[in-house]
């Protein structure tokens, strides 16, 4: 179900989005920028710590997001908060933003949500993507959403999460699911 709130609190929460944006932005900024971090930085780390300290700016964030005008906005132990812009260069001929825009930005937040959980030495890939676009994203009229992501269950083998797409008025745009396989990472055996 879709909720939206009133014009004056959907004003107020979009200010503390662009607010909680622009701190994060300040620390990725002061940090390394985008690219992969090296082994030695994350070893022994666990996935929430890993996440946390590419939040904080200590280690490199994805370019993916840096592409596509997306930022990492919050970690906690299975969940991932990201928000995107979307913008014109992310339309499709039909004057919306492209259906791969959301995909990537709902992955993020599964995938992130599901790295907070892993151990030291452990690792993920999606094996399955689901995706429901529920309502067009027009930049003219959304200027920011979040894909808020949660773990649904996390085993040895699997780890199940789901996210939803959303404005800062509570309106949904899209909502995933995903199964990732977990496994020991090569320098980890």
């Amino acid at each position: 179900m879709t909720q939206t709130s009133s014009p004056a609190s959907s004003s107020s929460e979009l200010a503390q989005w662009l607010a909680d944006e622009a701190a994060v932005v300040a620390r990725l900024d002061r940090g390394p920028g985008p690219g992969l971090a090296q082994p030695a930085q994350v070893a022994g780390k666990t996935g929430l710590e890993v996440m946390q300290a590419m939040l904080a700016g200590e280690l490199p964030y994805a370019e993916i997001a840096r592409t596509l005008d997306f930022t990492i906005i919050e970690v906690a132990p299975g969940r991932a908060v990201f928000q995107g812009t979307p913008l014109q260069r992310h339309l499709n001929p039909l004057g919306s933003v492209h259906g791969g825009w959301f995909a990537t930005l709902l992955d993020s937040a599964l995938g992130c949500a599901i790295h907070t959980l892993m151990p030291a030495g452990r690792g993920y890939t999606t094996a399955e993507l689901s995706v429901n676009m529920v309502r067009a994203i027009h930049p003219a009229r959304v200027s920011r959403v979040r894909a808020i992501g949660t773990v649904v269950h996390c085993g040895r083998q699997l780890a199940t999460a789901e996210a939803r797409l959303v404005g800062p008025d509570g309106t949904l745009y899209a909502h995933a699911t995903t199964t990732c396989l977990v496994f020991d990472l090569p320098s980890a055996r």
